[in-house]
């Protein structure tokens, strides 16, 4: 596996991010309090997080693993979305994983749990 853990970036969808970061959606904010400070097994994410002309909504470059948390608009560019995945696996070998804002919000503990097992066999992936 590509371990490579640079990955490119368009320079001005940088300020895009920041502002983006400041109006997260429940289920976002309910998220990053999951992950953020390291408290997913030890592992750093980062919000809104950019790779080419993409914008990830929280990304663990350590482990290649892009977790999306997605709402209703995202149901419009599901052939966008298919193609943004596709991109970045084939050439990162980033792993996407989608929560709906209704799991993160009504179901906390599940996702924690789910989110667990799947940096647990991502690190099997990546390290061995």
């Amino acid at each position: 596996m590509n371990k490579t853990r640079f990955n490119p970036y368009t320079l001005g969808l940088i300020d895009f991010t920041k502002e983006h970061r400041k109006q997260p959606t429940k289920a976002e904010n309910l998220f990053w309090w999951i992950v953020r400070n390291r408290k997913m097994l030890w592992y750093k994410f980062k919000r809104e997080h950019t790779i080419w002309n993409f914008i990830l909504d929280f990304y663990c470059s350590e482990l290649l693993l892009w977790i999306e948390v997605d709402w209703w608009y995202h149901d419009e560019f599901q052939y966008y979305d298919d193609g943004r995945t596709k991109r970045l696996y084939d050439n990162y070998e980033i792993k996407i994983v989608r929560f709906t804002n209704d799991e993160i919000e009504n179901n906390t503990e599940w996702v924690t749990l789910y989110l667990e097992d799947i940096i647990k066999d991502r690190e099997k992936e990546i390290w061995l």
